[in-house]
């Protein structure tokens, strides 16, 4: 009996000792510094166990499942980093921790390794969030569009406008390398796949304004990407009725080289053909991209980031109708078309990054990269039109139908344009820390060759007469009285540009983190330059032209009970012509054109606190801009065109409210709401609203599960804007335009199941095991089924000789399934 007892207590102390030996999880990632730099050499562990980091900053480290565990983070040159976290057993949690230069942190919450960079007025946007978060558009630039300040009325587009700037004026970041877009993309149905993969990001700053001197010469916003490095081999694929992609990772045994590559495929026919126009739409947009590493030694490191992007756009309309008007007279235009067109557009990438760190306090690195873009756009489109009064009796059989019709005429659009870019950059960064000190500096050249064709027009026939463009030399009472003059067309760009633009810009800043009476305080001063200068086979040479932008930055976290930060930055920002600001609309290229200036203020307050018992932060800034030398534009649908002319100067004000936290415990969701006005006074004939002019903003992404079934979860992304002026007819006087599109309303929403992932395993010997991660969901886009519209077409009526604002509608209520994968 007594042998039988030794024996049970022994099978039971050995069973729960197996136990506890099996109950592992798995703890790894990168340590990161303040720069996103990695860090070798860091100690990485718990109670009497522990790792280090390689010369990749990459750490493995094996902890208890089940319980609490402290882990702390530290490094001979940076303050320590302590948390505790709490994992599932056998799951395989990525941490990537920063270690900074200022103070002790300590905390009790799990560490998500994303920099919140507050104090420089930075929002960091998770990236997991970005690949879940419904939308037409998916990506990065979906995800900006429900922030503050943000505002965009065409789901099909990537392009965003911050704070009344237009597209031109964002910078966009990879790695420290600024990418760009094509050049002659007027639709946002044209538009395939943002060069930003987000099966690639790993980190996604932004600043909506204010930013530092680092930063290149625009006048809105910075968007800074940093792209994974992976620890292990991996790789994910997504599908859904718009397209699918499949991005790869792997890490080489040596830890010394690494990389991630992705291949994208999008297809907008579910998008086109929901529209009310009727067309044979065959698109292509692909690319492929990737970004290696190689530690060459221990304080040398290569990178190259490579894109190569074919978007090609073939489409045939064939009839449309648009409603429009009032409900106690309903007016339509109805249209029939011929002919089609054919756009391409083929954009290559290249860039080599260098990263010397010969110590702990220095870090030099240097930028080379080459971008081409080859773009065509032609198109021969013949439109027939009538517009005229809707037959609005329920009972009859012609409902719907044109019953009346006040105008009839067509239109021909005409183009033949190409274009071949190839942008060239050098450039050297360095940064230089020591204690609470720090110093970066830059300088680039950047080389610009452009070959343009332009050549477009368009043909106005109205009941059997051609219109003529509105000049001044001749009265036009067409179809009352005759014009014998020859035909010629409404509209006529033709011009042939070989343009050179050489580039040398720098920056120098300096940045500390101090104390003042136990407030924390951080400050930034900078300054950039830029000098360009203008040639070309076409074009008169420039004189050489140089602007200098000093800017600032001041944080202080008082030492209140209530956590609040306060920050106050601007300075000089300029935006020296690129080709397409260079560019008037008749096709003429305009070396003379001036840089546009902004002196730019932004007032921040960062509020965290605890709301049912869960962590929120209430950000809030206001803003001024004052702009000079403006550059007047239009624009048409994604399009713009400028006046090539710094004949106007503009304002921008407004204010931005974002709180943020865990609405639904576990996940992020935020409300955002943005208020804005922005005038421009071209030729001092008084102030009138910007094409931007954005008044109001209202963003909602909320985050949600069934907590009967967490892996259930649901996305819901809600838009409201106010309408922003709706353009004007060719050559007509925007003073005399300044009426508004309907307000842009719009409700994404996404439903998905986790069949399994790190915290749910089946049945041992279950297929769906054999992924890491399986998810399948549904999308519905628009789910009111509003009308937005993007931009109006303007057609004349024959017989009053009044111009009709017909509105283009964008997408309506659209369905789409996805599947999502990790291997």
């Amino acid at each position: 009996m007594k042998n039988r007892l030794l024996f049970l207590f022994t099978f039971f102390t050995l069973f729960i000792s197996s136990s506890t030996v099996a109950q592992k999880a798995l703890l790894k990632g990168i340590i990161l510094d303040e720069n996103n730099t990695p860090v070798q050499g860091a100690n990485i562990s718990f109670e009497n166990s522990g790792t280090q980091s390689d010369q990749n900053g990459v750490y493995e480290l094996s902890i208890p499942a089940n319980k609490e565990v402290t882990i702390k983070v530290s490094h001979i040159a940076l303050k320590s980093l302590e948390f505790t976290i709490n994992l599932e057993e056998n799951q395989e949690y990525e941490l990537n921790p920063v270690l900074k230069t200022n103070v002790e942190q300590i905390s009790t919450v799990v560490i998500s390794g994303r920099e919140r960079k507050t104090v420089e007025g930075i929002t960091t946007l998770d990236p997991e969030t970005i690949r879940t978060t419904p939308s037409a558009n998916a990506g990065v630039e979906a995800l900006l569009k429900s922030l503050p300040g943000v505002s965009s009325n065409n789901e099909l587009s990537t392009q965003y406008a911050v704070r009344g700037g237009n597209f031109d004026e964002n910078l966009v970041y990879i790695n420290e390398i600024e990418v760009y877009r094509p050049f002659l993309i007027r639709s946002g149905q044209q538009e395939g796949l943002s060069f930003v993969n987000s099966d690639l990001v790993r980190n996604v700053d932004f600043s909506a304004g204010g930013f530092q001197a680092k930063y290149g010469d625009k006048l809105s916003s910075v968007l800074d990407i940093t792209y994974k490095r992976p620890t292990r081999a991996n790789a994910t694929a997504n599908l859904s009725l718009l397209g699918g992609s499949v991005a790869a990772g792997a890490i080489s045994k040596n830890k010394k080289l690494s990389g991630m590559v992705g291949v994208r495929y999008r297809d907008n026919r579910l998008l086109v053909d929901a529209r009310n126009t009727e067309t044979n739409f065959q698109p292509l947009f692909a690319d492929i991209q990737t970004y290696l590493s190689y530690n060459i030694s221990n304080t040398f490191e290569l990178g190259f980031l490579g894109n190569l992007a074919i978007n090609k756009y073939d489409y045939e309309p064939i009839t449309e109708q648009i409603n429009f008007g009032t409900l106690q007279t309903v007016q339509a235009l109805r249209v029939n078309y011929q002919g089609q067109e054919e756009d391409r557009y083929d954009t290559y990438f290249g860039a080599l990054k260098g990263t010397y760190k010969p110590n702990e306090n220095l870090t030099l690195r240097f930028i080379g990269s080459a971008y081409q873009t080859q773009e065509q756009e032609h198109f021969d489109i013949l439109a027939s039109y009538a517009l005229g009064t809707v037959n609005t009796d329920i009972g009859s059989e012609d409902l719907g139908e044109i019953e009346f019709a006040e105008g009839i005429g067509s239109q021909l659009t005409h183009a033949r344009n190409d274009l071949d870019a190839l942008i060239f950059n050098a450039e050297h960064r360095g940064t230089y820390k020591k204690d609470q000190h720090q110093f970066d500096w830059g300088i680039k050249y950047t080389h610009e060759d452009i070959k343009d064709r332009l050549q477009e027009f368009e043909i106005v026939d109205s009941a059997g007469f051609a219109i003529r463009p509105p000049f001044n030399d001749f009265v036009n009472d067409q179809p009352f009285t005759p014009f014998a003059s020859p035909i010629v067309p409404f509209t006529s760009v033709r011009a042939i540009n070989e343009t050179k633009i050489d580039r040398i810009s720098g920056y120098a800043q300096y940045s500390i983190r101090s104390t003042i009476k136990d407030n924390e305080i951080w400050a930034n001063i900078g300054v950039r330059t830029h000098n360009w200068n203008i040639s070309g086979a076409t074009v008169n040479s420039s004189d050489s032209q140089i602007v200098v932008s000093p800017r600032a930055q001041f944080a202080i976290k008082p030492n209140w009970e209530a956590d609040m930060l306060f920050r106050v930055s601007g300075g000089f920002y300029h935006q020296p012509p690129f080709y397409r600001e260079l560019r008037d609309s008749l096709g003429v290229v305009r070396p003379e054109v001036k840089a546009q200036q902004s002196i730019h203020v932004v007032l921040g307050n960062d509020y965290s606190f605890k709301l049912w018992n869960r962590p929120f932060k209430l950000t809030s800034e206001v803003f001024y801009k004052k702009l000079t030398d403006v550059n007047p534009y239009t624009i048409e649908n994604v399009r713009i065109r400028y006046r090539a002319r710094n004949n106007a100067e503009a304002y921008a004000a407004g204010a931005d409210v974002r709180l943020n936290g865990e609405f639904v415990p576990g996940t992020e969701s935020w409300v955002s709401i943005g208020y804005l006005k922005t005038e421009e006074n071209i030729d001092n004939r008084g102030y009138i609203s910007r094409p931007t002019d954005q008044r109001l903003k209202v963003g909602i992404l909320l985050q949600d599960y069934v907590p009967s079934i967490p892996s259930l979860k649901g996305y819901l992304n809600l838009v409201y804007q106010t309408g922003v002026p709706g353009g004007s007819p060719s050559f007509a006087d925007p003073y005399e335009f300044q009426s508004r599109l309907r307000d842009y309303r719009r409700a994404d929403l996404g439903v998905s199941y986790v069949v399994v992932d790190a915290n749910k395993r089946l049945k041992e010997g279950n297929f769906f095991n054999t992924f890491r991660e399986l998810s399948l969901g549904v999308e519905i886009y628009n789910i009111f089924d509003n009308q937005n519209s993007i931009t109006n077409t303007f057609v004349r009526d024959a017989s009053s000789q009044r111009q009709f604002a017909v509105p283009n509608f964008l997408t309506p209520r659209v369905f789409n399934v996805r599947m999502g994968m990790k291997f």
